[in-house]
């Protein structure tokens, strides 16, 4: 059973593809994060180069488990068996220190330092754990999220007032500002929101739901890969919360990715927000796992991602 590194999202794709796209829920940040890279080169995300990793649990045999780093995001950890995680933190941990030779020459040893790492609860408690016993370093759970996947599309209990329709350019300004709140409100580090702004709109994955002609609410959609999109970011200001303008811009955004062809359409929340939980429920969700994003070390803002 071992672990194979890599920095090109091509090897990572030709590999470990079928694998992510057979576990298109669990996998779904990987398959998203992939996608833009394919597209728009290796350095979308940040300067430094990304590192992927395959599983196999016998060398040569199929693939059983998948990560990802694009940094200056922390590791995201794919489905996976929980050895094959603690085994991931062992390797990495070898190349920090300079005794994992093949690990180091596939990526760097800088490359294998951990600040942060996101996935399944399961397996960030077994990463952590191997981390945590190999370098002495001290993990804190930085928020626990869940994932949903959409059901039965129900409209919402209360149906707010207005509509929704896709941003297109002349929405720009507004877009940029709002997406900049969320990410300042979210606590995450998003580098280049005016560039996920025009991308995400000349994709047309962004919706605002408006309310007698003003924009109110947003929310996105990503493109669909192997059958999946995923909902977000989801963004109301707060002068026009409490209206239902989040879950009415929600619900066209996930029966526009199902329009596209999606037969699985997918959000993630966070736990603490009990309101957020609440209303997804209500327009059809259904939850799928737990996640936990655990930081290695203290930061003022957590390293998620928004596109």
């Amino acid at each position: 059973m071992a672990w194979t590194l890599s920095t090109s999202v091509d090897e990572f794709h030709t590999r470990a593809g079928g694998f992510l796209a057979a576990r298109p829920a669990r996998n779904t940040v990987l398959l998203t994060v992939t996608d833009r890279l394919r597209e728009r080169g290796p350095h979308y995300y940040g300067e430094d180069a990304p590192v992927f990793g395959w599983w196999c649990p016998e060398p040569g045999g199929p693939v059983g488990g998948a990560f990802l780093r694009t940094p200056p995001f922390g590791l995201r950890l794919g489905e996976m068996p929980v050895s094959a995680a603690g085994e991931l933190a062992a390797e990495l941990a070898a190349a920090r220190t300079g005794a994992g030779a093949a690990v180091g020459a596939a990526v760097g040893a800088g490359s294998a330092d951990v600040v942060e790492v996101a996935g399944s609860d399961a397996a960030v408690a077994a990463f952590s754990a191997a981390w945590q016993a190999a370098t002495g370093a001290t993990g804190s759970v930085r928020t626990r999220e869940r994932l949903y996947r959409l059901g039965e599309p129900t409209e919402p209990p209360r149906p707010p007032a207005g509509g929704a329709r896709l941003a297109d350019p002349s929405d720009r300004e507004l877009v940029i500002e709002w997406l900049g709140r969320f990410v300042v409100e979210a606590r995450l580090v998003a580098s280049g929101v005016a560039t996920l702004a025009d991308d995400r709109i000349a994709a047309r994955q962004l919706h605002l739901w408006e309310d007698g002609g003003r924009p109110v609410a947003l929310a996105g959609h990503s493109a669909v890969i192997a059958g999946m999109s995923r909902i977000g970011p989801v963004y109301t200001p707060g002068d026009h919360r409490g209206r239902g303008y989040g879950s009415g811009v929600t619900a066209a955004a996930s029966a526009h990715a199902l329009g596209l062809g999606a037969t699985e359409v997918l959000l993630y929340t966070d736990l603490a927000n009990p309101t957020s939980n609440s209303i997804y429920q209500q327009i059809g969700y259904r939850p799928v796992e737990d996640c936990t994003v655990l930081e290695f070390r203290g930061r003022a803002a957590r390293r998620a991602r928004v596109a």
